[in-house]
């Protein structure tokens, strides 16, 4: 499969409206003394919904529609973020997926965003963000202009903003760095909206061929924010895990669509059936114990194209969805 669309360029127009609606959408806009631009979408500003279903849009590589709804799909959770792309390969694995890991001294992030498809290659002393996956999708993104998205409650410092403009071979000017805290309201829904993204993720890791998923959406529910970082991320976690579905629109075999989508569902994990943070806590706060094919929707539907068939799996879970987001 061949990509010619530029995440960079579809999304700039997005970074434009943060920033020259700065007020209207409550954010904090730095210009730092190099250059680049900083975001601040909930440290020191307020922030809020819009800003995150914007940003969630720029994740996406502007390859993405994402909305804010009310729905009765769970029992006491309405407001839900729904996510859509005719390019779910590109836009969320190209460019969503937070795959960049960022450190300096004691400061680590997770950068996701258009940026990574600029820096495929190590550069400066920063490693490329996911070499392989690029490879295997053949695509890396040529522009003067980028954005990265980082999930944290502290602004990046300066060494790590310079080493990502070298690594994308931008200059620093023309870098654009957003932050949004998982415990903002802006960094819920940038996070929720992932929820298409974990099931491509996790559709890759399958083993499923990438070319033959072509059309994907999902929904979740909005989770209540929590000032602790730990519970902050749990929630929104959970929110995919015990309530988040996705629809994948594929090729292939009848007998290929219904095995990815009994595969899919985060209960299909040996992990499954806690709070996140719960789980996160008995490994000892280590990501890397966890099993990795906890993190998918809760509930998937996948229609065969050429035959018209479609196969659900996985379930909604009320009770944990609540536990978690403290109903």
């Amino acid at each position: 499969m061949q990509y010619t669309a530029s995440v960079n360029t579809l999304s700039q127009p997005l970074v434009k409206q943060l920033i020259n609606n700065a007020d209207q959408y409550r954010l904090d806009i730095q210009t730092l003394a190099n250059g680049s631009t900083i975001i601040d979408a909930g440290i020191n500003a307020p922030g809020g919904l819009e800003a995150g279903r914007i940003i969630t849009e720029i994740c996406l590589g502007g390859m993405g529609t994402v909305s804010i709804s009310q729905s009765t799909y769970t029992e006491h959770w309405p407001l839900t973020v729904n996510v859509h792309t005719s390019n779910p390969v590109l836009a969320c694995l190209g460019s969503q997926y937070a795959g960049w890991s960022l450190s300096h001294d004691k400061y680590y992030a997770l950068g996701s965003g258009p940026a990574r498809a600029l820096a495929t290659k190590s550069k400066e002393g920063i490693v490329s963000p996911v070499e392989e996956l690029y490879k295997e999708l053949a695509y890396q993104d040529q522009s003067d202009q980028t954005v990265l998205v980082i999930e944290n409650d502290k602004l990046p410092p300066l060494e790590i903003i310079e080493k990502v403009a070298a690594a994308c071979s931008v200059s620093p000017e023309h870098l654009t760095i957003i932050v949004t805290p998982t415990s903002s309201l802006a960094g819920c829904v940038q996070v929720v909206g992932r929820v298409l993204e974990v099931a491509m993720h996790k559709a890759h890791a399958l083993h499923f061929p990438l070319e033959h998923i072509i059309d994907g959406s999902g929904s979740a529910p909005i989770c209540p924010p929590h000032p602790k970082f730990v519970q902050a991320m749990g929630r929104t976690n959970d929110a995919i895990l015990f309530a988040g579905l996705v629809h994948l629109f594929v090729k292939g075999s009848d007998e290929a669509a219904e095995k990815l989508a009994h595969e899919l569902p985060s209960s299909t994990s040996k992990d499954y059936g806690k709070p996140f943070a719960q789980i996160f806590k008995e490994y000892e706060y280590d990501f890397f114990k966890i099993d990795a094919m906890l993190f998918s929707p809760a509930r998937v539907i996948v229609t065969a194209v050429e035959s018209g068939n479609s196969f659900r799996a996985g379930h909604l879970d009320n009770a944990l969805l609540n536990l978690s987001f403290g109903s």
